[in-house]
Order: C-alpha cells, then sequence, then structure tokens
C-alpha cells in the first residue's frame, strides 16, 4: 500500500501538489475500479506557479487543441491513479455528475470562501487550483489537519471588491457580462493581460501571484468559456 509521503513525492515528480486528504464517508465519492469503498480521497492541484513550468513544456501545452490544461490534467492525474489502484475524477465532471470540489476541498485543507467566490487559503491567497482528484480503497494514514481561520474576516478594507473596476463583485452575485464587456473592451487590458484585478488586489499570498503567461492563460480560458 502506498504511504502519504510516497504519493506526495508521486505528484510532485509529475507537475502536481497534494494539495490535502480526508477519509469521507460512503456517499461522497465514487468506488474505485475493483468496486470497493474509497477510504481516503487526496486532491491534487496548483499552489502558486510552482508547477506551470511542467505543464508549459507538456505536448498538450504545444499542440494548438483545445482544453490543454484539462487535457493534462487527466493525463498526468489519470498516470498517478493507475500507479496506485486509484479512482480518478476531476472538477469538470468525470465522473458525471461532478463532485463538489469546492466542499471536498474544505474537508482536505484549511480554505474558506472569499467575497469574489474563489477558496481563499491562509498561505496561497487566490492562487491556487485544484486539477484532479484520487479516491482509493484503503484508509492512509494522514498527517493531522491545519487549521486557519478565514484571512477575510481580518481583512476591513475588502480590496478584492474594490479592485473590480466594473464592480462586478456585489451582494446580487457575480455580473459576468459586466466583466466580460470589461476584459474584452480596450479598457480591459490590464484584466486581460495580467489576470483579474480584483483578484491581484487580495494581499493574502500576494507573493504567489501567477507569473503573467499563467494569468493570461486562465483569463483566456474565462473568456473562452464566458463566450467573451
Amino acid at each position: 500500500m502506498v504511504q502519504f509521503d510516497q504519493l506526495c513525492e508521486r505528484a510532485r515528480a509529475r507537475g502536481l501538489a497534494v494539495r490535502g486528504a480526508f477519509h469521507p464517508q460512503p456517499e461522497e465519492l465514487p468506488a474505485d475500479p475493483s468496486g470497493a469503498a474509497a477510504q481516503t480521497l487526496v486532491l491534487l492541484g496548483f499552489t502558486g506557479s510552482e508547477q506551470w513550468a511542467v505543464f508549459e513544456d507538456s505536448s498538450e501545452a504545444r499542440d494548438g487543441l483545445p482544453h490543454p490544461l484539462d487535457r493534462w490534467s487527466r493525463r498526468v492525474v489519470g498516470a498517478v491513479a493507475r500507479e496506485i489502484g486509484a479512482a480518478e475524477f476531476y472538477p469538470s465532471g468525470t465522473p458525471a455528475p461532478p463532485l463538489p470540489f469546492q466542499q471536498l476541498a474544505r474537508r482536505c485543507e484549511p480554505v474558506h470562501p472569499s467575497p469574489i467566490g474563489l477558496l481563499i487559503h491562509a498561505t496561497f491567497g487566490l492562487w491556487h487550483a485544484y486539477r484532479g482528484g484520487l479516491a482509493l480503497a484503503e484508509r492512509l494514514a494522514l498527517p493531522a489537519p491545519a487549521q486557519h481561520a478565514r484571512p477575510c474576516d481580518r481583512c476591513s478594507g475588502r480590496p478584492c471588491l474594490s479592485g473590480c473596476p466594473v464592480h462586478a463583485f456585489g451582494a446580487g452575485g457575480f455580473d459576468l457580462d459586466a466583466c466580460v464587456g470589461h476584459v474584452t473592451s480596450a479598457a480591459g487590458s490590464d484584466c486581460r493581460e495580467r489576470g483579474c484585478r480584483a483578484r491581484r488586489a487580495c494581499p493574502i499570498g500576494a507573493q504567489f501571484s501567477y507569473e503573467p503567461r499563467q494569468a493570461r492563460f486562465h483569463m483566456h480560458a474565462f473568456l473562452r468559456s464566458a463566450g467573451g
């Protein structure tokens, strides 16, 4: 049986960080390939720009085909899953229907909802992502989960909200049309090329903010998904 630290090393060698793990309730996860109930859930993803270079050097990043990061994630997460005999799953809905990744993430590590909807981490701030997960039939011994209060609770100015040029984040939710209209306009070049200004305004984990190519990639992917 693979040990948790060995799993972390396998993921790191392939360009992913183990974001956290927990022992789920039976109804939370799919069964593993053998049909046994999953005993351990592990989420894999990115922390800042640390893993970005591995993706940029991949065939998926260079082949010009759609959805390169999703295809890379499925290849890499799938390889780790096969190595340890685990079931794999992804935020985009494999298996279907998609599992509630934000809910699972909050079970894995101390992340909390931020005013702009993204989960905020005490160390990485808003600069992290989940690329996939593993469900193992074995009950791995796991390190004690870290505990951190929600950073936003001690932030009086909420610069993430005031940082949006078109005030797309408000009590009524996210104004997608306002956001896309601004980002695709001449006035929106800063957000378009450097990433969401509201996200960049958050002081937590600012040292982990995405490098320009990564920020640009994600913004352009957001615009494509939004039809912008």
